[in-house]
């Protein structure tokens, strides 16, 4: 499979939707009202009430956490609750967890040539103290 057509079947389509969600998640405000949705439903009233903004802001916060698919609006009666949705959260979790175990392979590396560097830094530093230091004399015992 070309690049291109790799890109456009298998990138693209992950990319939007983590797109989408890392863009939600980057405002305080939405992460704030995603953790009040993850102790269970609520309207739009009680979602802006901790915060100093008019309800059409936080009505748009609520708009963004809803095109990234993090929340959805439900109804009952008169009252529309949001609730948080845990799959697009889940994805960017899976995502973030295979880059870490790269990141974590990496410095793993890093650390054996570390390690590598202090021992051949510590027996450099030993031969040159051989060569500076006098050697102790050794006195024979006479008899």
């Amino acid at each position: 499979m070309g690049r291109v057509l790799y890109y456009h079947w298998v990138m693209k389509p992950t990319s939007d939707i983590l797109d989408a969600t890392f863009a939600a998640l980057a405002d305080p405000t939405r992460r704030a009202i995603l953790a009040r949705l993850a102790t269970g439903e609520a309207s739009v009233a009680e979602l802006a009430e901790p915060f100093d903004m008019t309800q059409p802001a936080i009505s748009k916060h609520l708009k963004v956490l809803e095109r990234a698919g993090l929340i959805s609006r439900g109804r009952e009666a008169q009252r529309r609750p949001r609730r948080l949705e845990p799959r697009p959260l889940a994805e960017a979790t899976d995502w973030i967890e295979r880059y870490r175990k790269i990141w974590e392979g990496n410095f793993k590396r890093l650390d054996a040539v570390l390690q590598e560097l202090k021992h051949k830094q510590k027996k450099t530093i030993d031969e040159l103290l051989d060569v500076v230091r006098p050697k102790p004399n050794k006195k024979r015992r006479t008899r």
